[in-house]
């Protein structure tokens, strides 16, 4: 699944937005019983790993000069739920990307 959000704040600010943010990410997901783990392999490339309800779900996030996009692996047994995380990424990713500096 792959859910692009455009921006106008350049990479440096996307970075240090995210940055800030990510030990938050399982706070934004519904039910308070995910896990959430996040890596920088590299300093356009933030990788995740949400373990909820047995499943795991890998995924990764690209910052690009103009977009940030989000790209995750969905299990079958979720692929139902892929409207539903796609739009809470949308909203949660144009929230972040408009909050004040």
């Amino acid at each position: 699944m792959r859910v692009p959000i455009e921006h106008k704040l350049g990479k440096d600010e996307v970075r240090r937005r995210l940055k800030n943010s990510d030990r938050e990410i399982s706070d934004q997901l519904p039910g308070g019983v995910a896990e959430v783990e996040t890596a920088w392999p590299s300093e356009d490339r933030m990788n995740l790993a949400v373990k909820s309800m047995g499943q795991v779900i890998h995924g990764y996030v690209e910052i690009e000069d103009t977009c940030l996009i989000f790209n995750l692996d969905l299990p079958a047994a979720l692929s139902f739920l892929k409207p539903m995380i796609s739009a809470a990424i949308e909203k949660k990713g144009a929230k972040l990307l408009a909050r004040p500096t």
